[in-house]
């Protein structure tokens, strides 16, 4: 399980928005958000630093936990 925070993550609509870059790299990832603390956990096969990759290309900043 991997886990990283994205502090400019503010509503729903962000954490859909995350999920769907996350599920694009691996449409089987297991994705949960905690919007109060920012942080977004993953249970993927996929390598941590694409994951984060391709939230950073989704506009969003992703920071290690």
């Amino acid at each position: 399980m991997m886990q990283f925070k994205v502090p400019d993550m503010t509503c729903a609509g962000c954490a859909k928005a995350v999920t769907g870059a996350i599920q694009r790299v691996d449409p089987k990832a297991a994705v949960t958000i905690d919007l109060d603390t920012k942080m977004v956990s993953v249970a993927s096969a996929t390598v941590d630093d694409m994951l984060m990759e391709a939230v950073r290309d989704a506009g969003f900043t992703a920071e290690a936990a």
